[in-house]
């Protein structure tokens, strides 16, 4: 198979280029809208569940009692002053009149005291805009122009769900441009620097442009029939960028080394492609596996980032495999063009791949020579950095992550330290079959047992106020409202202290959902919405772990023919995600460096951050994985020397790793630099288990565990070993030999030449007796 597509873009590399170039044009074309078309929500609920389909119900029904858009009015001479409350009735009443708005509340018109401020200097006028999210968001957009500023003596500040995610959005964009602005150009410094070739170093910006732009397109399509969050353009960038280093980086490093040995360019590509391209196969397999497992979860904000990572990984490995070996094959040596090292290494007898290879093999030969010790300091390095995610804590996102200074998040802030928590936390129930006013039994002992809750200040309904199973206060014409055909609305109105989506307003759900009732009832707001989101993860982890563990232990299999090995893999895979989750809680849960960073600690992580995280950096950790197993087991069906073969991979690929390690981590740092705070743990995080996979994990675990395994590491049963060899006929041998080396010793192959050792190793025939 891959001989096939390599004679292809040999033979008319030209033809292929054009196609190529022709298809980027109409992505470019095709993509450009893409951003018009995300969503900005949230996308961490589950619209099957009891919250999301209840506050549909209440949406329609009782659109007064959920608004999304709240106007902040600040008084110096405060509210209750006559011109002051004439000014303020105005604006309530104007907006009452706006096409978009469904229902308007104002303090003006109920004087109700939780819509005043403690001061009396501050009001507020909640309403519910309706239609689509992005219907939503541009009416929001257009009022917040008109409504918001300077209004004789009053200030008003435009704040609610609405006007955050028309923020969030904007700073995403803004976010965007400026990471794409400042990771191009750092990221060619790097890969100058690694290749020692301008021209070598250009070739993975095209496979990322490439990648990434195919992708805008990709999603453009998508979102026209599903919801798409605007966040999955973090990922596109990213992943386009870093993976499009990992495989262009392998493939012209391959490429010139054949080169090198004395091989012509159409050779060296096809001698490259059945070699590195084979690893670049099972690398996008690999990391698509463990993207797609985001498909199981219901929560669009995941499904999300499944659409763009696996789209983006794919089309990266198909400009590796199909464009980057017809460049290649045109450059021929000019590849090596431009050297800007020249400089840096007179008077040295060796290149700077020479000398790498020599510190890589140091350091291999030290590792392996004393195992125990390097992999029981390795496993507890990564297992006490991961300990402070023991005591995690779930809720989501809000407008807190949005940098101090927006509008938005600052009238959001103003409501929370000055108008209590009843302004925002109510928590929503919905009674379904509302009794008749002739037996309202039922709903007052359901009232009255929700209102003796621990956390709960008062309950609202249609019978009026219940405070501590007290009816205090009959119905008001405020309360009748409660009441649309046969359903009835009640508010839950938390203690002060009870912020409307912390872990105590999540206990609070799951304890109005236990009372028990005759009554047909469903539990909405932002704290059920958290809970039932959490809920739907927890239900399909499972399935999703055993879809990404299941396609792993297969692919690392088809890679290497062990059995052991992919065991192992998704071992070394998984304890280098602890250092990820323990610094994601150390950092943005509990606020440490809170003041560097620039974000406000809100003393929970978003419940759909962790399952993200791990989909992606666990298919990065693989792609590493792939890399280092690739090459030995080349050298190992080289040579027949089981040590020989993880020493020999590990100098061969280190460098590599290394480098593309660094080149990602600088990518996803820029990206984290975000000022977006769920953004910015997205970036540092994988970046941290980037860093920690290729250096602890790839430089000391693995080598010094595969040195105790031995020979053993190889080992497969007889049927799995002659279908392994089938499957390496049908998709390409990697070995310069095509025949596998036999258990025993066997005679020694030496490297080509451009390979061979500046300090050569111990002698693989010697090694051979020593194990005998």
């Amino acid at each position: 198979m891959l001989d096939a597509l390599t004679g292809l873009t040999t033979r008319r590399p030209w033809w292929v280029l054009a196609i190529a170039f022709l298809a980027v044009i109409g992505a470019v074309i095709l993509g450009s809208g893409v951003a018009d078309r995300l969503r900005a929500g949230q996308g961490t609920e589950d619209p099957s569940s009891e919250s999301a389909l209840a506050a549909e119900i209440l949406e329609d029904h009782f659109p007064d009692g959920r608004p999304n858009l709240l106007l902040l009015v600040t008084a110096e001479e405060g509210v209750d002053d006559r011109e002051v409350a004439a000014r303020g009735l105005g604006l309530a009443e104007g907006l009452a009149y706006e096409d978009a708005v469904a229902g308007v509340t104002s303090y003006w018109q109920t004087g109700s005291d939780e819509l005043k401020s403690d001061d009396g200097t501050r009001a507020l006028i909640a309403a519910h805009v309706s239609g689509t999210e992005a219907e939503a968001g541009e009416a929001v957009a257009d009022l917040a122009e008109r409504y918001g500023g300077d209004h004789g003596p009053l200030t008003v500040g435009v704040g609610g769900q609405t006007a955050v995610l028309n923020d969030i959005e904007a700073t995403i964009a803004e976010d965007l441009i400026r990471s794409e602005m400042i990771a191009l150009p750092l990221t060619l410094l790097i890969l100058v620097w690694v290749y020692g070739s301008v021209v070598s170093a250009t070739l993975p910006l095209l496979v990322g442009v490439v990648s990434i732009i195919g992708t805008n397109a990709v999603l453009w399509a998508i979102a026209g029939f599903t919801d798409v969050s605007v966040f999955a353009q973090n990922l596109t960038i990213a992943l386009g960028l870093g993976l499009s280093i990992d495989y262009a980086l392998l493939m012209v490093r391959r490429f010139r080394a054949e080169l090198a040995s004395g091989a012509e360019p159409a050779a060296a590509t096809l001698t490259t492609v059945r070699t590195a391209g084979r690893t670049v196969v099972f690398s996008a397999l690999a990391i698509s596996a463990a993207l797609i497992a985001m498909l199981f979860f219901p929560l669009y904000f995941l499904r999300s980032f499944a659409y763009s990572g696996v789209t983006v990984v794919l089309l990266a490995a198909l400009t590796s495999l199909v464009v980057l070996p017809a460049v290649l094959t045109l450059l021929g040596p000019r590849v090596n063009a431009l050297d800007p090292r020249r400089l840096l290494r007179r008077g040295s007898a060796l290149s700077p791949e020479e000398a790498a290879d020599r510190r890589w093999g140091r350091l291999t030969r030290t590792v392996m020579g004393r195992a125990p010790v390097f992999a029981l300091v390795a496993l507890t390095l990564l297992i006490v950095a991961g300990l402070p995610f023991l005591r995690v804590e779930f809720g989501m996102a809000d407008d807190r992550q949005l940098p101090a200074g927006v509008e938005s998040r600052e009238v959001m802030d103003t409501i929370r330290t000055d108008f209590g928590s009843t302004a925002t936390g109510a928590v929503d129930v919905l009674v379904h079959e509302a009794p008749e006013d002739t037996d309202t039994e039922l709903l007052d002992d359901y009232v009255g047992a929700l209102s003796r809750l621990d956390r709960v200040e008062e309950v609202r309904s249609p019978l009026g106020v219940h405070i501590d199973g007290v009816h205090l206060r009959e119905r008001t014409p405020v309360d009748a409202l409660r009441e649309s055909e046969d359903l009835a609305y009640i508010q839950v109105l938390p203690d002060a202290e009870v912020e409307d989506i912390s872990p105590e307003s999540q206990n609070l759900v799951r304890d109005i959902r236990a009372v028990d009732t005759p009554l047909e009832v469903s539990v909405a707001g932002q704290a059920a919405a958290v809970v039932d989101a959490q809920e739907a993860i927890a239900e399909r982890v499972p399935l999703a772990l055993t879809v990404v563990v299941a396609g792993m232990l297969v692919l690392v299999y088809l890679l290497t023919g062990s059995v052991l090995l992919p065991v192992l893999s998704v071992l070394f895979n998984a304890l280098s995600l602890t250092a990820m989750f323990g610094a994601v809680v150390w950092v943005f849960q509990d606020g440490n460096l809170s003041g560097p960073l620039g974000f406000t600690p809100t003393g929970f992580i978003d419940t759909a951050l962790p399952v993200l995280m791990f989909c992606i950096a666990f298919g990065l950790s693989m792609d590493y994985g792939v890399f280092l197993l690739a090459r030995m087991r080349e050298e190992y069906d080289r040579t027949g020397d089981h040590r020989a073969a993880v020493e020999l991979g590990l100098r061969r690929t280190g460098g590599v790793i290394t480098a593309a390690a660094v080149a990602l981590a600088v990518v996803l740092i820029v990206i984290g630099a975000s000022r977006v705070t769920n953004t910015m743990m997205l970036g540092w995080g994988v970046a941290l288990a980037v860093i920690a996979d290729a250096t602890i994990v790839r430089c000391l675990l693995v080598p010094s565990v595969l040195r105790m395994t031995g020979r053993a590491t190889w080992w497969a049963p007889g049927p799995l070993r002659r279908f392994h060899r089938a499957f390496d006929a049908t998709l390409g041998e990697n070995a310069a030999d095509p025949a596998r080396v036999p258990a025993g010793p066997s005679p020694v192959v030496p490297p080509p030449v451009a390979e061979r050792d500046a300090e050569p190793v111990r002698e693989n025939a010697e090694v051979a007796r020593a194990r005998d």
